[in-house]
Protein backbone atom coordinates (compact mmCIF):
# COMPACT_ATOMS: atom_id res chain seq x y z
CA UNK A 1 0.00 0.00 0.00
CA UNK A 2 1.27 3.61 -1.08
CA UNK A 3 1.64 6.37 1.43
CA UNK A 4 -1.17 7.65 -0.55
CA UNK A 5 -3.51 4.83 -0.16
CA UNK A 6 -2.83 4.77 3.38
CA UNK A 7 -3.53 8.58 3.83
CA UNK A 8 -6.99 8.04 1.85
CA UNK A 9 -8.07 5.43 3.95
CA UNK A 10 -7.25 6.60 6.72
CA UNK A 11 -9.42 9.87 5.65
CA UNK A 12 -12.49 7.83 5.14
CA UNK A 13 -12.03 5.82 7.90
CA UNK A 14 -12.15 9.33 10.21
CA UNK A 15 -14.86 10.47 8.01
CA UNK A 16 -16.72 7.42 8.90
CA UNK A 17 -15.75 7.97 12.71
CA UNK A 18 -17.27 11.45 12.67
CA UNK A 19 -20.26 10.00 11.44
CA UNK A 20 -20.78 8.16 14.09
CA UNK A 21 -20.15 10.87 16.88
CA UNK A 22 -22.49 13.14 15.34
CA UNK A 23 -24.99 10.05 15.14
CA UNK A 24 -24.26 9.08 19.22
CA UNK A 25 -24.71 12.89 20.21
CA UNK A 26 -27.86 13.74 18.45
CA UNK A 27 -29.58 10.22 19.50
CA UNK A 28 -28.53 11.14 23.28
CA UNK A 29 -30.41 14.09 23.65
CA UNK A 30 -33.55 13.12 21.88
CA UNK A 31 -33.68 9.68 24.13
CA UNK A 32 -32.97 10.82 27.03
CA UNK A 33 -35.99 13.08 26.78
CA UNK A 34 -37.93 10.42 26.11
CA UNK A 35 -36.70 7.70 28.76
CA UNK A 36 -37.75 10.99 31.30
CA UNK A 37 -41.02 11.29 29.51
CA UNK A 38 -42.08 7.28 29.54
CA UNK A 39 -39.99 5.79 32.16
CA UNK A 40 -39.65 2.50 30.28
CA UNK A 41 -36.80 0.62 31.28
CA UNK A 42 -36.03 -0.88 27.86
CA UNK A 43 -35.89 2.97 26.45
CA UNK A 44 -33.57 3.61 28.96
CA UNK A 45 -31.29 1.26 27.88
CA UNK A 46 -31.71 2.30 24.69
CA UNK A 47 -30.17 5.75 25.80
CA UNK A 48 -27.58 3.64 27.79
CA UNK A 49 -26.47 1.97 24.92
CA UNK A 50 -26.50 5.25 22.77
CA UNK A 51 -24.46 6.99 25.84
CA UNK A 52 -22.01 4.64 25.27
CA UNK A 53 -22.04 4.46 21.16
CA UNK A 54 -20.67 8.09 21.92
CA UNK A 55 -17.78 6.96 23.93
CA UNK A 56 -16.95 4.09 21.79
CA UNK A 57 -17.54 6.74 18.75
CA UNK A 58 -14.86 8.59 20.25
CA UNK A 59 -12.39 5.78 20.71
CA UNK A 60 -12.68 4.54 17.30
CA UNK A 61 -12.03 8.36 15.75
CA UNK A 62 -8.93 7.88 18.16
CA UNK A 63 -7.86 4.48 16.93
CA UNK A 64 -8.49 5.07 13.38
CA UNK A 65 -6.65 8.34 13.50
CA UNK A 66 -3.73 6.52 15.31
CA UNK A 67 -3.79 3.79 12.49
CA UNK A 68 -3.79 6.46 9.79
CA UNK A 69 -0.41 7.73 10.29
CA UNK A 70 2.60 6.32 8.46
CA UNK A 71 4.91 3.60 9.55
CA UNK A 72 7.54 5.51 11.31
CA UNK A 73 11.40 4.61 13.12
CA UNK A 74 9.54 2.58 16.04
CA UNK A 75 6.74 1.20 14.14
CA UNK A 76 8.08 -0.40 10.84
CA UNK A 77 4.59 -1.81 10.03
CA UNK A 78 2.81 1.09 10.68
CA UNK A 79 -0.11 1.58 13.84
CA UNK A 80 -2.73 -0.31 12.59
CA UNK A 81 -3.35 -2.21 15.25
CA UNK A 82 -4.53 0.59 16.91
CA UNK A 83 -7.65 -0.15 15.48
CA UNK A 84 -7.74 -3.61 16.78
CA UNK A 85 -7.20 -2.02 20.52
CA UNK A 86 -10.08 0.79 20.20
CA UNK A 87 -12.32 -2.25 18.93
CA UNK A 88 -11.73 -4.16 22.32
CA UNK A 89 -12.87 -1.18 24.07
CA UNK A 90 -15.71 -0.94 22.55
CA UNK A 91 -16.58 -4.41 23.25
CA UNK A 92 -15.89 -3.78 27.32
CA UNK A 93 -18.14 -0.36 26.96
CA UNK A 94 -20.85 -3.36 24.92
CA UNK A 95 -20.54 -5.94 27.58
CA UNK A 96 -20.93 -3.57 31.00
CA UNK A 97 -23.91 -1.47 28.83
CA UNK A 98 -25.24 -5.27 28.26
CA UNK A 99 -25.29 -6.50 31.95
CA UNK A 100 -26.39 -2.68 33.31
CA UNK A 101 -29.69 -2.89 31.34
CA UNK A 102 -29.95 -6.78 32.34
CA UNK A 103 -29.68 -5.92 35.88
CA UNK A 104 -32.26 -3.00 35.56
CA UNK A 105 -34.97 -4.93 33.35
CA UNK A 106 -34.63 -8.27 36.10
CA UNK A 107 -35.39 -5.14 38.96
CA UNK A 108 -38.26 -4.19 36.89
CA UNK A 109 -39.59 -7.57 36.16
CA UNK A 110 -40.20 -8.05 39.92
CA UNK A 111 -42.55 -4.71 40.52
CA UNK A 112 -44.13 -4.47 36.95
CA UNK A 113 -45.22 -0.97 36.19
CA UNK A 114 -47.20 0.93 33.61
CA UNK A 115 -44.39 3.07 31.55
CA UNK A 116 -45.82 6.76 30.63
CA UNK A 117 -46.37 8.44 26.87
CA UNK A 118 -45.17 5.54 24.62
CA UNK A 119 -46.38 7.12 21.97
CA UNK A 120 -43.58 9.43 22.01
CA UNK A 121 -41.05 6.72 22.99
CA UNK A 122 -42.60 4.64 19.11
CA UNK A 123 -41.71 8.34 17.39
CA UNK A 124 -38.36 8.77 18.69
CA UNK A 125 -37.57 5.73 18.35
CA UNK A 126 -38.68 5.47 14.60
CA UNK A 127 -36.28 8.34 14.38
CA UNK A 128 -33.34 7.06 15.38
CA UNK A 129 -34.10 3.88 12.81
CA UNK A 130 -34.00 5.68 10.16
CA UNK A 131 -31.03 7.98 11.06
CA UNK A 132 -29.24 4.57 12.04
CA UNK A 133 -29.74 3.18 8.70
CA UNK A 134 -28.29 5.48 6.76
CA UNK A 135 -24.83 5.40 9.24
CA UNK A 136 -25.04 1.85 8.53
CA UNK A 137 -25.00 2.01 5.06
CA UNK A 138 -22.31 4.52 4.78
CA UNK A 139 -20.19 2.89 7.17
CA UNK A 140 -20.24 -0.35 4.83
CA UNK A 141 -19.44 1.53 1.99
CA UNK A 142 -16.39 2.77 4.08
CA UNK A 143 -15.46 -1.15 5.23
CA UNK A 144 -15.56 -2.09 1.88
CA UNK A 145 -13.08 0.33 0.82
CA UNK A 146 -10.83 0.07 3.71
CA UNK A 147 -11.28 -2.80 5.40
CA UNK A 148 -11.20 -1.05 8.84
CA UNK A 149 -11.41 -3.33 11.69
CA UNK A 150 -12.48 -0.28 14.11
CA UNK A 151 -15.33 0.88 12.05
CA UNK A 152 -16.30 -2.99 11.35
CA UNK A 153 -16.79 -3.06 15.49
CA UNK A 154 -19.01 0.45 15.11
CA UNK A 155 -20.90 -0.99 12.66
CA UNK A 156 -21.65 -4.19 14.51
CA UNK A 157 -22.79 -2.22 17.32
CA UNK A 158 -25.33 0.02 15.20
CA UNK A 159 -26.75 -2.92 14.16
CA UNK A 160 -27.80 -3.96 17.60
CA UNK A 161 -29.10 -0.86 17.87
CA UNK A 162 -31.41 -1.22 15.03
CA UNK A 163 -33.14 -4.30 16.76
CA UNK A 164 -32.86 -2.22 19.92
CA UNK A 165 -34.75 0.47 18.74
CA UNK A 166 -37.49 -2.00 17.33
CA UNK A 167 -37.55 -3.93 20.53
CA UNK A 168 -38.04 -0.67 22.37
CA UNK A 169 -40.95 -0.02 19.96
CA UNK A 170 -42.36 -3.52 20.28
CA UNK A 171 -42.08 -3.20 24.75
CA UNK A 172 -44.24 -0.09 24.76
CA UNK A 173 -46.86 -0.90 21.83
CA UNK A 174 -47.32 -3.86 24.07
CA UNK A 175 -47.22 -2.10 27.41
CA UNK A 176 -49.23 0.96 26.28
CA UNK A 177 -52.35 -0.25 24.37
CA UNK A 178 -52.31 -4.06 25.49
CA UNK A 179 -51.56 -3.43 28.90
CA UNK A 180 -48.54 -5.73 28.78
CA UNK A 181 -47.01 -4.05 31.85
CA UNK A 182 -44.46 -7.33 32.13
CA UNK A 183 -43.18 -6.69 28.16
CA UNK A 184 -41.00 -4.02 28.93
CA UNK A 185 -38.30 -5.31 30.98
CA UNK A 186 -38.65 -8.94 29.04
CA UNK A 187 -37.37 -6.78 25.61
CA UNK A 188 -34.81 -5.24 28.17
CA UNK A 189 -33.34 -8.61 28.58
CA UNK A 190 -33.58 -9.63 25.37
CA UNK A 191 -31.56 -6.21 24.48
CA UNK A 192 -29.10 -6.82 26.66
CA UNK A 193 -28.84 -10.77 25.21
CA UNK A 194 -28.36 -9.50 21.93
CA UNK A 195 -25.95 -6.68 23.51
CA UNK A 196 -23.62 -9.71 24.83
CA UNK A 197 -23.57 -11.52 21.46
CA UNK A 198 -22.34 -8.84 19.56
CA UNK A 199 -19.66 -7.92 21.70
CA UNK A 200 -18.52 -11.54 21.05
CA UNK A 201 -18.49 -11.47 17.81
CA UNK A 202 -16.71 -7.74 17.91
CA UNK A 203 -13.77 -9.20 20.72
CA UNK A 204 -13.21 -12.09 18.38
CA UNK A 205 -12.62 -10.12 14.99
CA UNK A 206 -10.23 -7.37 16.87
CA UNK A 207 -8.23 -10.31 18.90
CA UNK A 208 -7.58 -12.07 15.31
CA UNK A 209 -6.00 -9.11 14.32
CA UNK A 210 -4.20 -8.79 17.55
CA UNK A 211 -2.99 -12.30 17.19
CA UNK A 212 -1.91 -11.76 13.34
CA UNK A 213 -4.19 -14.50 12.29
CA UNK A 214 -3.72 -15.71 8.65
CA UNK A 215 -5.93 -14.42 5.83
CA UNK A 216 -9.61 -16.91 4.96
CA UNK A 217 -8.16 -19.56 2.84
CA UNK A 218 -10.45 -18.34 0.01
CA UNK A 219 -8.65 -15.01 0.21
CA UNK A 220 -5.20 -17.15 0.21
CA UNK A 221 -5.52 -19.00 -2.87
CA UNK A 222 -6.84 -16.17 -4.35
CA UNK A 223 -3.54 -13.88 -3.72
CA UNK A 224 -1.69 -17.40 -4.87
CA UNK A 225 -3.52 -17.48 -7.89
CA UNK A 226 -2.05 -14.01 -8.88
CA UNK A 227 1.38 -14.83 -7.48
CA UNK A 228 1.91 -17.84 -9.52
CA UNK A 229 1.08 -16.70 -13.00
CA UNK A 230 4.49 -15.60 -14.12
CA UNK A 231 6.34 -17.86 -16.45
CA UNK A 232 9.97 -18.00 -15.04
CA UNK A 233 8.87 -18.78 -10.99
CA UNK A 234 9.55 -22.25 -10.08
CA UNK A 235 7.80 -22.47 -6.90
CA UNK A 236 6.17 -20.48 -3.81
CA UNK A 237 6.57 -22.02 0.04
CA UNK A 238 6.63 -20.29 3.47
CA UNK A 239 3.84 -17.94 3.01
CA UNK A 240 1.90 -15.84 5.87
CA UNK A 241 -0.12 -13.84 5.98
CA UNK A 242 -1.90 -10.71 8.31
CA UNK A 243 -4.31 -8.06 8.94
CA UNK A 244 -3.73 -4.86 10.84
CA UNK A 245 -6.70 -2.44 10.85
CA UNK A 246 -6.86 -1.51 6.84
CA UNK A 247 -3.18 -2.58 5.91
CA UNK A 248 -2.60 -6.35 4.33
CA UNK A 249 0.94 -7.79 5.14
CA UNK A 250 1.59 -10.80 3.11
CA UNK A 251 5.19 -12.63 2.76
CA UNK A 252 6.25 -15.93 0.65
CA UNK A 253 9.72 -17.47 -0.92
CA UNK A 254 9.87 -17.52 -4.41
CA UNK A 255 11.82 -20.07 -6.52
CA UNK A 256 13.72 -19.25 -9.63
CA UNK A 257 15.64 -21.42 -11.79
CA UNK A 258 19.31 -21.97 -9.75
CA UNK A 259 21.33 -21.28 -12.89
CA UNK A 260 19.81 -17.44 -13.27
CA UNK A 261 21.51 -14.32 -12.90
CA UNK A 262 20.98 -12.22 -9.57
CA UNK A 263 19.48 -9.40 -11.53
CA UNK A 264 17.44 -11.89 -14.03
CA UNK A 265 16.03 -13.16 -10.61
CA UNK A 266 15.17 -9.72 -9.27
CA UNK A 267 13.30 -8.62 -12.68
CA UNK A 268 10.92 -11.68 -12.17
CA UNK A 269 10.62 -10.74 -8.31
CA UNK A 270 10.04 -7.01 -9.43
CA UNK A 271 7.34 -8.32 -12.26
CA UNK A 272 5.29 -10.86 -9.63
CA UNK A 273 5.05 -7.79 -7.00
CA UNK A 274 3.70 -5.56 -9.92
CA UNK A 275 1.11 -8.22 -10.71
CA UNK A 276 0.17 -8.63 -7.35
CA UNK A 277 -0.43 -5.43 -6.59
CA UNK A 278 -2.89 -4.51 -9.81
CA UNK A 279 -5.01 -7.22 -8.21
CA UNK A 280 -4.20 -6.61 -4.14
CA UNK A 281 -3.71 -2.77 -4.09
CA UNK A 282 -3.34 -2.79 -0.21
CA UNK A 283 -1.82 -5.83 0.59
CA UNK A 284 2.61 -5.05 1.68
CA UNK A 285 4.48 -7.35 0.74
CA UNK A 286 7.67 -8.83 1.47
CA UNK A 287 9.18 -11.60 -1.28
CA UNK A 288 12.62 -13.48 -0.17
CA UNK A 289 14.13 -15.46 -3.07
CA UNK A 290 15.54 -19.25 -3.41
CA UNK A 291 16.62 -20.98 -6.16
CA UNK A 292 14.70 -23.49 -6.96
CA UNK A 293 14.54 -27.21 -4.61
CA UNK A 294 16.38 -24.93 -2.05
CA UNK A 295 15.06 -26.23 1.35
CA UNK A 296 15.01 -23.38 4.31
CA UNK A 297 13.87 -25.17 7.30
CA UNK A 298 12.65 -27.91 8.64
CA UNK A 299 10.45 -26.01 10.95
CA UNK A 300 6.86 -28.08 10.82
CA UNK A 301 4.91 -24.79 10.05
CA UNK A 302 6.93 -23.62 6.98
CA UNK A 303 4.73 -24.82 3.81
CA UNK A 304 6.95 -26.61 1.42
CA UNK A 305 4.92 -25.21 -1.15
CA UNK A 306 1.81 -24.00 -1.98
CA UNK A 307 1.48 -22.71 -5.72
CA UNK A 308 -2.26 -23.67 -6.82
CA UNK A 309 -3.11 -27.06 -8.39
CA UNK A 310 -2.39 -26.01 -11.90
CA UNK A 311 0.83 -24.87 -11.35
CA UNK A 312 2.65 -27.98 -11.74
CA UNK A 313 0.67 -29.15 -14.97
CA UNK A 314 1.83 -25.92 -16.83
CA UNK A 315 5.68 -26.59 -16.24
Amino acid sequence: MTREEARKFGWLAKRAALASVAMACSLLVIKAFAAWRTGSVAMLGSLADTGLDLLASLVTLYGVKIAAEPADHDHRFGHGKAEALAALFQVGLITASAIGIAWRAIERLHIPSATRDGTLGIAISLIAIVATFALLAYQRRVIKQTGSVAIMADNVHYQSDMLLNISVIAALALDQYLGLHWADPVFGIAIALWLAWGAFKASSEAIDHLMDKEWPEEERRRFLDVAARHPQLRGIHDFRTRRAGSHDFAQFHMEVDRDMTVAAAHTVMDEVEANIHRAFPRVEILIHLDPEGHVDTDNPLIEEDVTPHWFSKRI
